[in-house]
């Protein structure tokens, strides 16, 4: 991506009574347009969802939140990143702008929370898309054992610790080498205000617990009767869902799309091909088009005999629903 990226939305605290949250939102957007909300994963923002929302303000009332303890959101004052307490401050807040359902979007960490809240409070949600969402894997992945590791009492910290003395330019490049399949497509531009915030997050007194209780979220998940119950969160979801897994995700195996087509009962699975761990950052020109599936569907007042140019955009989802043939 060689463009000028666009400048990351403005935002604002946003209190929820006995905490508070960071919200970005696209402003000057029409009153008539439906809400939605956006929700980061591990070690992101609210700014992940910057471009995704730019595609989508024509349609949508756009809204990405920092999750207690990430970005600008401090932590909840009863420290919990448990994904019951995340998906609390989710309701909360949609709840407080009294706005009626709203398009949820998650990804990673941010998609195991979004399944909790849809599963928990389908009057909320009017429909629900999901990019690697964190649910559990039994199968062991060698590779990401310190995930596990830094589950362990003690442990979590220090590793975090060591990990702390790379520089921030390091770290910054090694995140984005792993979410995405190719690192060339993040805009350089970014880099340097993502290498700031790094920065400014390490001198944070609450940094390292956040991180440390958001991956011993994760790892208890899949523990947690070998990961079923999040699964049987996922089956009890009645709005019209979106799952995109990206082909090159080296966090969330894409093999868990064939398990998310049993598990949702009202879902489009996608697969997505050059595509890593962050679909809506990597391509989000891709993401806005199989979104745009998602809401025609969805829609009251959808046509039931669609144009030419309606059935091409239907068609052109439908090549990368589950199971995918191998493209690109």
């Amino acid at each position: 991506m060689t463009e000028q990226p666009i400048p990351h939305w403005p935002g604002k605290l946003v209190s929820l009574g006995d905490h508070e949250v960071y919200v970005r939102s696209v402003p000057g957007h029409a009153a008539e347009l439906e809400p939605a909300l956006f929700v980061h994963g591990l070690e992101g923002s609210s700014r992940n969802w910057t471009d995704l929302m730019d595609l989508l303000r024509p349609r949508l009332a756009c809204d990405a939140v920092d999750l207690p303890g990430f970005g600008e959101s401090p932590p909840r004052p009863d420290g919990r990143y448990s994904i019951a307490a995340l998906a609390q401050t989710v309701i909360a807040l949609i709840e407080r702008a009294a706005r009626g359902p709203v398009h949820l979007f998650g990804n990673s960490l941010g998609g195991a929370v979004c399944v909790k809240v849809a599963a928990t409070r389908p009057d909320l949600i009017r429909t629900l898309t999901l990019i690697s969402p964190a649910l559990p894997d039994p199968r062991l992945r060698l590779d990401l054992l310190r995930f596990p590791l830094m589950s362990v009492p003690g442990v979590g910290a220090r590793l975090l610790r060591q990990v702390q003395r790379l520089p921030a330019e390091r770290r910054v490049a090694d995140v984005i080498a792993t979410c995405y399949s190719d690192p060339r497509r993040f805009p350089p531009a970014r880099l340097v205000a993502e290498v700031a915030e790094l920065t400014r997050r390490d001198a944070l007194d609450y940094a390292a617990a956040a991180m440390v209780g958001c991956v011993r979220t994760l790892t208890a998940e899949t523990l947690r009767a070998g990961g079923r119950t999040a699964w049987r969160d996922a089956a009890r979801i009645t709005a019209p869902t979106l799952v995109i897994y990206g082909h090159d995700d080296r966090l969330v195996s894409p093999r868990l799309a064939g398990r998310a087509a049993r598990a949702f009962g009202n879902a489009r699975i996608v697969v997505m091909p050059g595509t890593g761990h962050v679909a809506h950052m990597e391509h989000p020109q891709l993401v806005a088009a199989e979104i745009g599936v998602l809401l025609a569907a969805a829609s009251p007042t959808a046509n039931p005999t669609p144009s030419p140019a309606a059935d091409a955009d239907a068609d052109a989802g439908k090549v990368r629903e589950f199971p995918l043939t191998a493209a690109g």
